[in-house]
């Protein structure tokens, strides 16, 4: 297929001598919802920066579609507390966005009674929301979301990656995610990328789950990551 938004081919890093990503290929189409996981220091910020062109590669190319209209949430962001800016003047910052559109989706993500407020003064969970929220109001068809439950407590996370489901099926754009909550990430993925350098496995996350070099990677997390799929997998059937 030929109609994707974002291609990588062969993508190679170093970074003082270490491979960072090693001959990395992917392929983000309309609608899809693509996972990314893998352990710490395996290259998946690395990889999302090198797709959204903030660093580059060392060999491969990125090609982006002509009508991509990117959202980006970064993994950290620290307000600078010597800037007193308001959390509406920071979603607003270099975006053309209408005052409807800008409640509208303050509102989705549940942040609209932390607009006046600073930026400043926000707990880390409340910063990923804006941060998400500030994604959002560029009406992007390519979500590219850095863990973006971090921060969270697990009520949290859950209620988020319920709220990017949301957006996904309503917004219909297609979602990249990293994240390494194995257990909350499998249920919307249309697809699961599991990267440690390289691309180690990948498929729909039923048969990840299944993959050996899913269960070497991940031997420690697996018995928890087990239960709670099943768990909330029946829990879908239940009438």
């Amino acid at each position: 297929m030929s109609d994707a938004l974002i291609t990588a081919d062969n993508i190679s890093l170093n970074h003082n001598g270490k491979n960072i990503l090693d001959d990395v290929s992917l392929k983000l189409h309309p609608g899809e919802f693509i996972t990314l996981i893998g352990p710490n220091g395996a290259g998946k910020s690395s990889l999302i920066k090198v797709l959204l062109g903030i660093i580059k590669q060392d060999s491969g190319q990125v090609k982006h579609s002509n009508n991509i209209r990117l959202g980006y949430s970064p993994q950290s962001f620290t307000a600078n507390p010597f800037i007193p800016i308001s959390v509406v003047d920071f979603l607003t910052l270099n975006q053309k966005s209408d005052k409807n559109f800008t409640n509208q989706t303050s509102e989705l993500t549940g942040i609209k009674d932390l607009l006046n407020s600073p930026l400043k003064n926000l707990s880390g969970g409340e910063l990923q929301k804006v941060l998400l929220t500030r994604a959002l109001l560029n009406k992007p068809n390519v979500l590219i979301l850095d863990e973006p439950a971090q921060h969270l407590d697990v009520d949290g996370q859950m209620q988020l990656y319920k709220l990017i489901q949301e957006i996904h099926q309503k917004q219909k754009c297609a979602i990249l995610m990293v994240s390494h909550d194995l257990h909350r990430v499998m249920k919307e993925s249309t697809q699961v990328l599991c990267l440690y350098h390289h691309i180690c496995c990948e498929g729909l996350p039923e048969s990840i789950l299944k993959d050996e070099q899913f269960n070497d990677l991940f031997a420690d997390q697996i018995h928890e990551l087990m239960a709670t799929y099943e768990h909330h997998h029946n829990h879908q059937h239940e009438h």
